[in-house]
């Protein structure tokens, strides 16, 4: 029932990319068509983002991606679980948890302050995992603009 997590390498890329499609294929969530080159550039070592490969027996079950931030509200760096995804057939083995677990070691570990997450509306499975783990709702509202393609 191990997990193991894997920094993800400049090889591994297209496989996280393969990954990051299928997640947000079957949340009808469509990305960015700049994905792929935030992946690629995480895997050459980007600063402000670490993602690691969750295997078990050596398969590829699935990713998690932290960001790291800063901010005068939390009094430091901040961060966000920018991406976390199981493969179907590894999901309800208490997995997706274990990956939070572990994201928030990885925070705690980079000297995160407060961890952030987005997670769909409908998505209750979630958000379930995220309130378990103690997430809560802020009462604010996420906005964006975007300023670069």
């Amino acid at each position: 029932m191990d997990l193991q997590y894997d920094l993800i390498r400049e090889d591994e890329a297209d496989a996280l990319v393969a990954m990051v499609r299928a997640h947000h294929a079957a949340d009808d969530n469509p990305h960015s068509p700049y994905f792929e080159t935030a992946i690629v550039g995480i895997a050459k070592g980007e600063p402000m983002a670490r993602a690691w490969l969750v295997r078990h027996a050596n398969r590829v079950v699935g990713y998690v991606v932290l960001t790291l931030g800063y901010s005068i509200e939390y009094g430091g760096r901040d961060g966000f679980i920018d991406d976390l995804y199981l493969v179907p057939d590894a999901r309800g083995r208490g997995w997706g948890r274990m990956i939070v677990d572990f994201a928030l070691a990885e925070a705690a570990r980079l000297g995160i302050r407060v961890l952030h997450l987005e997670v769909e509306a409908n998505n209750d499975r979630a958000s379930s995992l995220y309130r378990l783990a103690g997430f809560e709702e802020t009462g604010r509202r996420l906005m964006r603009r975007r300023l670069q393609p």
